[in-house]
């Protein structure tokens, strides 16, 4: 069973939903354009410290409020920790009035057939469980299209679904994420063959069954929307996917009823070095647009 207040937030609120979960293999990017660099930490461990220090930071920080931010989706480390005394995901939401999100992927598998699955995620199952325990409401997992195959396309928004309605079986809302790269050349097709797949497994749920989609922004002006009006769809979200801010907010706001979940363009000009005051006022600056944007349509 999900929180109500939760998801009236998530599904009709204003605002978007903030990208903290970077992981293993971003986090030292992450830590770079925050202005941390590699010689800074001698272990995982010591990194982790510091990315959760840099997300701590954010979630602190006046502006983060539920106001505009609606939710906040949690690497597992950081849902294990506590930010400002409390629990990550029991601060976001009793404090900051955000609506806690966990990413559950493990990575994603080599290429093939133009696509880019996500691994298996061994014991999910425990993973969920422990979620619903700490006051997660939703989750997100991520696998990457690469190229326009309708085979490849098929088979990774097939696996998101499966893993979703395991996901859904815990009372959980599952974030499906299949992401299309920005550069490659045939983005459009890509983007037409996605839409397809993505209504034909929504079309297959059952009428009590919501889930959210996090999508590339399209070359297409609201390409997508019949999936924001869709009845199983909760809400519906974008990437950043490597646009800068302005560029990843332009797109955005052309595209009616979809809310942004960036990552990148949400700590661009972030930094360590920054006194309180200075970082306060960037994070306000950088939410401030992006609201803007996805409230636009």
């Amino acid at each position: 069973m999900t929180n109500t207040r939760q998801a009236d937030k998530v599904r009709s609120g204003n605002g978007f939903i903030a990208a903290l979960d970077q992981s293993g293999g971003s986090t030292p990017k992450a830590l770079g354009l925050y202005g941390v660099t590699e010689d800074a930490y001698s272990n995982d461990a010591e990194m982790y410290d510091l990315i959760h220090a840099m997300r701590a930071r954010i979630a602190q920080s006046p502006a983060f409020t539920g106001d505009q931010v609606l939710g906040a989706i949690l690497f597992e480390m950081t849902m294990d920790r506590d930010i400002g005394g409390k629990p990550s995901p029991l601060f976001l939401w009793e404090e900051r009035g955000v609506v806690p999100f966990l990413k559950v992927d493990k990575g994603l598998a080599d290429e093939s057939n133009g696509v880019r699955l996500m691994k298996p995620i061994p014991d999910l199952d425990a993973l969920l469980k422990r979620a619903r325990a700490a006051g997660i409401f939703g989750t997100k997992m991520r696998s990457v299209i690469d190229a326009a195959s309708t085979s490849g396309i098929a088979a990774n928004v097939a696996q998101q679904f499966e893993i979703g309605e395991q996901i859904l079986g815990h009372g959980l809302i599952p974030i499906i994420e299949p992401e299309v790269t920005i550069s490659i050349a045939d983005k459009a097709e890509a983007e037409n063959i996605l839409m397809t797949e993505l209504t034909k497994q929504l079309n297959a749920l059952p009428a009590d069954q919501e889930v959210m989609l996090k999508l590339t922004l399209p070359e297409t002006p609201n390409l997508y929307e019949t999936l924001v009006n869709h009845p199983n769809v909760m809400r519906v979200v974008a990437l950043s996917g490597g646009y800068t801010r302005d560029e990843a907010n332009a797109r955005l706001a052309q595209n009616t009823g979809v809310i942004a979940s960036f990552s990148r363009a949400l700590t661009e000009g972030l930094s360590a070095q920054q006194s309180d005051a200075e970082f306060d006022a960037a994070l306000e600056s950088a939410i401030n647009d992006i609201y803007a944007a996805s409230v636009a349509g």
